[in-house]
């Protein structure tokens, strides 16, 4: 297992999202939020090859993967690192991804 590091950027994506769903929607909706997006974090601690590359070829960066939150339309994007997992972003599926990658690779 590596552990998982979050940049400054991804902190902020949870918060903002967490925010949306306490505010919008209930504390059971925003703590299941959370909670899918700890089981997605420990998945790729676990497992961090198993991503999708699929962003990672379109941007030329072979080492991206992202991994679909259960039960929410967020994506984490993460890079595995020698000693760790570099967890860069959590975006909505529905914003312009590639745009918002490209300053974060």
């Amino acid at each position: 297992m590596k552990r998982s590091v979050l940049r400054l950027t991804a902190e902020l994506d949870i918060e903002s999202a967490f925010s949306h769903y306490f505010h919008d929607a209930s504390k059971i909706v925003a703590s299941r939020f959370i909670e899918s997006v700890d089981n997605a974090i420990s998945h790729i601690e676990h497992h961090p090859g198993s991503g999708s590359a699929r962003f990672g070829e379109l941007l030329d960066s072979p080492d991206l993967r992202s991994w679909i939150l259960t039960g929410f339309p967020y994506t984490l994007f993460y890079v595995e690192r020698e000693n760790h997992v570099d967890i860069i972003r959590l975006l909505h599926q529905h914003s312009d991804i590639p745009v918002l990658l490209q300053d974060a690779i």
